[in-house]
Parts: C-alpha cells; sequence; structure tokens
C-alpha cells in the first residue's frame, strides 16, 4: 500500500476507567479487573466508570436522547479526537461504527411474560401479538436504529466525512477497524474515526447470550482459568480509534502511538467440518511475512467461551514460536462490538508505552523490554475470526525525529 497507517488517538471507556493514564496503569499492574458478581447474577460483568458526560456531549437534550451505549460510544469518540489532537480534522474525518441493536424495554419485556407464561401456546401467541401492539412506544423503534451512533458522533462530535455503521457482533468491530486502515492506506482519504460501544448491564443480551451457553457462570476468572465453567464475562467498553496516515500526522506534528500493519478477517461455520482452523490459516499468513523472530507479544481476543477459546488456543499453539499472550477480556471483559477495536487500542497503548503488559493469569508468560510488534486476535465468542499486525513506531519516524 502507498502510505502508512497510524494510530494517533485512542478513546478508552472500560471498567478500568476512562482515558489513556487509566488504561496504560492497569496494564501495567497486572491485578484483577473490577466486577459485579451480584447485580446480574449467576452473570458476573465489568461495570463501567461514572462519566462525566458534559465533557464530551456538553448538550443535556443531546445526553436524554441517547441510550447508554449511544453515550458510551459517543463520549468514547470524543476521547480519541482529543487524544489525538484531531479537533481540526473532524470536518473530514471518515467515520465508521460497529453497533448492534438498541436497549429494549425491560420492563414491558417482563410483563409480557408473565402474562403470556401462564396461558395454552395457542393463546400466548394472540396475546403476544396484542400485547406487543399495545405496550410498545414508537420512539423505541428510533432508539434502537444501529445507526444512531453514528450519527449522534456526527452531531456531537462534528465528525461530517463519509460515514458507515457495521453490524455483525464482534467481526463488525475487526471489519470496521479492517476497512478504516485500508481506506486510509490506498489513499482514500487522511483520517479516519473508528470504533464501537457495548453497554454490559443488559439483563436483555444476558439473557440471549446465556441462553445460548456463551456466558459464564459464578465467580470470575481470567480467561484462560475458566475451565470450570467457561463463558465469556461481558464488559462495559467503548472504544475508539483514530487513524491517520503517516503523512497526515508528520503534517501537523502529531505523534503515533503506533504503526497499524496488516488486518485480515475471516468467517468460519464452526461446524465438524469447518471448524475455523482453515480461515485462521489464511488469515495468519497475510500478516506472517511481517512478523520478526523471537518472542511475540500477542494481545488476545479470547473470550472464555470454550469452543472458540480452544481453537484460539490451538491456533496460537500451531505458530511454535514463544509466545507471551496476553488476554484483554481477562483485563475488561468481553465488549462485543468494541472489543476488537478496544483489543487494538490496548496494543497501540502497550507499544508507545514500550512495555508488554503485566501477566494476568495462567498462560501470561513474562516478556522483558520494550515490544517493536505486537499480534492482535480476535475469535470472538462464536464466528467471525480476525487478526491485526500493529508495530512501533521508530524515534527517528515521528515529527521531528532524526535517524
Amino acid at each position: 500500500m502507498p502510505h502508512d497507517v497510524w494510530i494517533t488517538g485512542i478513546g478508552l471507556v472500560s471498567c478500568a476507567g476512562e482515558g489513556r493514564a487509566a488504561h496504560a496503569a492497569m496494564l501495567a499492574a497486572g491485578t484483577p479487573p473490577p466486577v459485579d458478581e451480584a447485580s446480574f447474577a449467576p452473570f458476573p460483568i465489568h461495570p463501567g466508570p461514572a462519566l462525566e458526560l458534559d465533557r464530551q456531549i456538553p448538550k443535556k437534550g443531546d445526553q436524554r436522547q441517547m441510550e447508554p451505549w449511544q453515550r458510551l460510544g459517543t463520549y468514547a469518540a470524543g476521547l480519541a479526537i482529543d487524544d489525538a489532537g484531531a479537533r481540526g480534522l473532524v470536518g473530514e474525518m471518515d467515520l465508521i461504527v460497529a453497533a448492534g441493536g438498541g436497549e429494549r424495554d425491560i420492563a414491558l419485556d417482563d410483563s409480557v411474560l408473565a402474562e403470556v407464561s401462564q396461558l395454552p401456546p395457542e393463546e400466548g401467541a394472540v396475546r403476544l401479538n396484542a400485547l406487543l401492539a399495545s405496550g410498545l412506544r414508537p420512539t423505541l423503534f428510533l432508539a434502537q436504529l444501529s445507526n444512531l451512533l453514528a450519527g449522534n458522533i456526527s452531531i456531537v462530535q462534528g465528525v461530517t466525512g463519509a460515514s458507515r455503521t457495521f453490524m455483525g457482533e464482534e467481526a463488525a468491530g475487526a471489519d470496521a477497524v479492517r476497512v478504516a486502515a485500508m481506506r486510509l492506506a490506498e489513499g482514500r482519504g487522511s483520517v479516519a474515526l473508528v470504533g464501537g460501544a457495548y453497554s454490559a448491564p443488559r439483563w436483555d443480551m444476558l439473557l440471549l447470550y446465556g441462553s445460548g451457553g456463551l456466558l459464564r457462570r459464578g465467580a470470575w476468572a481470567p480467561v484462560f482459568g475458566r475451565e470450570d465453567a467457561p463463558g465469556a464475562v461481558t464488559g462495559t467498553l467503548g472504544a475508539f480509534l483514530v487513524l491517520e496516515t503517516a503523512d497526515s500526522a508528520r503534517a501537523r506534528g502529531a505523534k503515533g502511538l503506533a504503526r497499524i500493519g496488516t488486518v485480515a478477517t475471516a468467517q468460519s461455520r464452526r461446524s465438524p467440518a469447518d471448524t475455523g482452523r482453515e480461515a485462521m490459516a489464511q488469515a495468519f499468513a497475510h500478516l506472517a511475512p511481517r512478523l520478526p523472530a523471537g518472542t511475540l507479544p500477542v494481545i488476545s481476543g479470547a473470550t472464555g467461551v470454550a469452543a472458540p477459546t480452544a481453537l484460539e488456543r490451538e491456533f496460537l499453539g500451531g505458530l511454535y514460536r514463544p509466545l507471551a499472550v496476553r488476554a484483554v477480556g481477562s483485563r475488561v471483559g468481553w465488549g462485543v462490538e468494541a472489543a476488537f477495536p478496544a483489543s487494538v487500542a490496548l496494543a497501540a497503548l502497550a507499544l508507545s508505552e514500550g512495555r508488554v503488559p503485566a501477566p494476568l493469569g495462567p498462560l501470561e508468560a513474562p516478556f522483558e523490554g520494550p515490544p517493536t510488534d505486537m499480534l492482535v486476535t480476535g475469535f470472538g465468542a462464536w464466528r467471525g475470526e480476525a487478526l491485526a499486525h500493529l508495530a512501533a513506531i521508530p524515534a527517528a519516524d515521528q515529527p521531528g525525529g532524526t535517524a
């Protein structure tokens, strides 16, 4: 590709706090994250911090019309723009958002289920339609539009370049990063804002994922230590990146946190005939020639769900080289659409800080010295695999640097 692409800003909100400093401290500590095991028992979650919304969403009217996940994403997007010092670029900044659906009216759901559960199936179906038709508010449907997050970011943060919204859970976040990086590398724009947001304290999503056997039940444990009760622990997560061509960053004197190289995504059926191994092998083939020898730091998006976590461990073992794996899910939880952008942001932060995150839990081997390259994985909870290669930016390549 004709243009190098740098990450010049990150906006992170998680159980670790908000902003670059809070997450750098979390990566250095190597201690278990905040967890709430009571409010949504039997499912533990990683709660988000209390935010002073006025700092990024100054109008109370804007705050009121957004759902929690939209406020979270709009706030994190503003953090990324400020972190990059890119307020002057929002007029030309492209926007790619990974988003899910809006939040349900839980009170209405509870009342409907309570009534319908007492009726025979044939009567229950008729009564269900009647209750939903009379109980749902028209505004609820508007609030569930996935592209509202991008719209709110455009309105509140002033980002007015081309806008796209991707859906598809964790794979959407990975493809959002891939497409944004590829467009810049090809010369179709000079700066882009990309990311997503997920609010963990949602009974509707917990019941959805829990009924699919994707969530851990009981006490928290690190991702690679959940053999007793495999599953993900969801976490409130807002994660946005400012991607910028190196030429654009140098021209305005902005330092890069990391260079983002190849981002490869794949889709497998995860059936007996298609376990995902071939998809990952194809994805890794795009990155392998660019990875240096020696111990490779890995920022892992493993969730703790049994099948994909086992597949990732098998894939990493098949690289036949020493690894220093760090599971993002052990630190901030699984943020669904925001998971892959968050993993990329944490990898960029680690490279800019010049140190691999402290070990936390099984399989996380020590790593000495500053890292030069990182492999980011995203195996998700069910289908949709992704890999990204990030590299440190030598001081000589930064604005004002000398060879």
